[in-house]
């Protein structure tokens, strides 16, 4: 049996442009029947731990647009990025990893974000996880 390719998003930065791309990826692969693996680095796991995943907040250089934006969203009804997720979850293989190392450099205890992600790995788990993966992304 054909082992499913795998797709690995590594997720960085965490305004609400950048983690609508990590999850309609990871939904739109999971669904095709790829294995997806989300790793959630720095500002993406600083952002889970305060409960802010859904926040629409955009970067400073489009802050005249940000207002406009939001209300589109809202208005066309686009799906929550943790509701994409759990999405991702139900149609496929969809999992989320907290790098253990982030949550360390961000002052965030993994008992915070343990509800919110698969597992919690270290940097090296995660290398060998991610290794040979069809498609890598770093968002």
């Amino acid at each position: 049996m054909n082992q499913p390719s795998r797709f690995v998003i590594f997720s960085h930065n965490a305004t609400y442009d950048k983690l609508h791309q990590v999850a309609t990826l990871g939904l739109t692969a999971a669904a095709m029947g790829k294995d997806v693996t989300v790793v959630l680095l720095f500002w993406t796991i600083k952002k889970l731990s305060e409960g802010r995943l859904n926040e629409l907040d955009f970067p400073l250089e489009y802050q005249k647009q940000a207002l406009d934006v939001a209300r589109l969203i809202k208005e066309r009804k686009v799906p929550l990025i943790t509701d994409m997720f759990e999405e991702a979850r139900k149609v496929g293989q969809f999992r989320l990893i907290a790098c253990s190392a982030g949550l360390e450099y961000m002052g965030v205890d993994s008992d915070t974000v343990a509800k919110g992600v698969d597992e919690v790995m270290g940097l090296p788990a995660i290398l060998s996880l991610t290794a040979g993966a069809e498609t890598t992304l770093f968002i």
